[in-house]
């Protein structure tokens, strides 16, 4: 059901969170309208150690100037900057933590990009357990969002800045068709590969360099995502507060499953801000099988 009437994911955020994802909705429109002129790399790294596009810096900014203005808002942080940025009334509230724009190296190419965000009821850094709303702006072809409140997930088309309901209630299919892995398939561990092999038995290959495209491949079709653990970096390349935890939580209220190759990625508790790891997402079947396969 979509109508009017429907029960989806907006319908059941507090006016604090509520506000959030309309404000990250009314922002959608001017990342997406700042990239053309904004496809060079400046002279800046995030805290991760990766060029800066000036498209990153601006859509960080962006949100930072628009979630901290709202009340019941924190706190902000990005992956674009070292530290939290709190809200000049810090008595309680949410703290939100983007990706201002996932998959920014597809803007040379003009491919997919997005906007991740996860709103936390806990300073930050926080586990998934924390987060009490999750999702992304997906810059395709039309600009839609993705979201998750509890248990439920809906998606909507962004039209001038105002999100409409297109979904009320985004399941992932039972049958899954799709996969995508990042990383080098020469850098794979030896079990991780084992996995690859039996899945590409079954699926469809989907992968385009943006995770959230990816991600959206996942909740569409059905199948999985992953960016492995590696050889040469044990710990993931991908971050778990800005990427992993909001995205699993979506996953969930999807009905499918995340994982770091041992536990959800709910359940992993940070260290550190910016601390990576492994991200596996998906149609539980498929997640608990990579389990299996990495024990």
């Amino acid at each position: 059901m979509s109508g009017p009437d429907a029960d989806h994911a907006l319908a059941r955020a507090d006016g604090a969170i509520a506000r959030v994802v309309r404000a990250v909705a009314r922002t959608a429109p001017d990342v997406r309208g700042g990239l053309a002129d904004r496809r060079m790399y400046g002279t800046g790294e995030n805290p991760s150690g990766e060029q800066q596009l000036a498209a990153d810096v601006y859509a960080d900014e962006l949100l930072e100037e628009r979630l901290l203005a709202i009340d019941g808002v924190a706190g902000y942080a990005s992956e674009e900057r070292p530290e939290v940025v709190t809200a000049a009334d810090t008595d309680g509230g949410y703290h939100v933590a983007c990706d201002p724009l996932d998959g920014s190296s597809n803007l040379k190419s003009n491919n997919a990009m997005g906007t991740i965000f996860g709103v936390y009821d806990t300073p930050l850094p926080a586990s998934g357990a924390h987060i009490v709303a999750a999702g992304y702006v997906l810059y395709g072809p039309i600009t839609t969002l993705a979201l998750a409140v509890g248990d439920r997930a809906s998606e909507y088309v962004v039209r001038d800045g105002e999100p409409e309901l297109d979904t009320a209630d985004v399941t992932l299919p039972a049958d899954p068709v799709v996969y995508g892995f990042g990383g080098r398939v020469p850098d794979w561990p030896d079990d991780f590969a084992d996995y690859v092999a039996s899945v590409e038995q079954e699926l469809k290959l989907r992968y385009g360099g943006a995770m959230i495209a990816d991600v959206n491949q996942v909740l569409t079709y059905g199948g999985v995502f992953a960016y492995p653990a590696l050889e040469s970096a044990p710990e993931g390349k991908l971050r778990l507060v800005f990427e992993g935890a909001p995205i699993g939580y979506l996953m969930a209220a999807a009905g499918g499953a995340s994982s770091d190759g041992a536990r959800s990625l709910l359940e992993v508790e940070p260290t550190d801000l910016h601390q990576r790891a492994p991200l596996h997402l998906g149609s539980t079947e498929l997640i608990e099988r990579l389990e299996r396969t990495l024990d």
